[in-house]
């Protein structure tokens, strides 16, 4: 396989509207009629074990692979890993996984070996930069869904994320700390200005997209802020209302123990404390970025 690496860097973040996905459908009446919507208080108590799921991802180098005919095609070389933290009265990282990929269209890939590590192919459905983006983070979320599997009799599993992507997660809970799409139609989104914290909205079911799972907002702890700071959106797929009502209450309860406070965490509340360090941890697992590229090219001219 011929290919050669781009000469500047290559910094990809996810499309926007990555969430929701086209020809959704909310239904907000699954718990309680929309007309009676508001703050529910929760007095369930927090889980006792707790299992925290994330995943972080880089792109190393933008990749032209020259396909049979000659075509040049766009990829990229990227490092990923998953990991998680089991929090039973002390935060222990009980597992971490590195991968590293190629994401390309071309039929013709091979797998890259490099001085500081392997790249496996990894195809894509096409070499668009949202299509290549779309391959890492599903290839992250596999990942995340093995490291959590090894956990599955825990309590509470919190992936760190939506779901969309992360169907195979049994059992898990998706946390969304960053709100760029209104799930709720507009006469409900009052509600989310009105939650104090420890509040959850009722439950509502994102249909669509193939797939059914019920969702709420949260609010955490958070003081002297705007309205809209603390909030976050949950989700899990279930489409059991009665069981999902418990596991709403359960998961809005134990997250408020570990939001982040602002003087350690310039995402707080919402990045909470085992997720960031977690974060931190896998990012430098990653290696470094230049000593990669180094790699590639190295591989390149071979």
């Amino acid at each position: 396989m011929r290919f050669s690496v781009q000469g500047w860097a290559a910094d990809y973040g996810p499309p926007a509207g990555l969430e929701l996905e086209e020809g959704a459908t909310i239904d907000p009446n699954v718990e309680v009629d929309e007309r009676q919507w508001s703050p529910l208080p929760v007095s369930a108590q927090p889980a006792e074990e707790a299992l925290f799921v994330d995943g972080v991802r880089r792109v190393d180098a933008n990749l032209w692979i020259e396909s049979d005919e000659g075509i040049p095609v766009l990829a990229l070389a990227a490092s990923y890993a998953a990991g998680a933290v089991l929090s039973n009265h002390k935060a222990i990282v009980v597992r971490e996984e590195v991968r590293r990929g190629i994401f390309t269209s071309a039929r013709n890939s091979e797998p890259v070996e490099t001085t500081h590590g392997g790249y496996q192919v990894h195809l894509t459905e096409g070499e668009s930069p949202e299509k290549l983006w779309l391959g890492l983070q599903s290839q992250m979320s596999v990942l995340e869904g093995v490291v959590a599997s090894t956990y599955a009799d825990v309590p509470l599993i919190v992936v760190d994320g939506p779901l969309s992507h992360k169907k195979h997660v049994p059992a898990a809970v998706g946390y969304i700390k960053t709100q760029h799409v209104h799930y709720l139609p507009e006469h409900l989104r009052p509600i989310l200005t009105r939650l104090a914290a420890g509040e959850r909205t009722p439950l509502f079911l994102i249909g669509g997209g193939g797939w059914n799972r019920l969702s709420w907002y949260a609010k955490l702890p958070l003081k002297g802020s705007s309205i809209i700071d603390g909030l976050i959106r949950a989700e899990i797929g279930s489409t059991d209302v009665a069981a999902a009502r418990q596991v709403a209450d359960l998961t809005t309860a134990t997250i408020v123990r570990f939001a982040s406070e602002g003087h350690k965490e310039s995402r707080a509340p919402q990045n909470l404390y085992p997720i960031g360090g977690l974060e931190r941890r896998l990012r430098h697992m990653l290696g470094d970025r230049e000593m990669m590229v180094r790699g590639l090219r190295l591989a390149a001219g071979n």
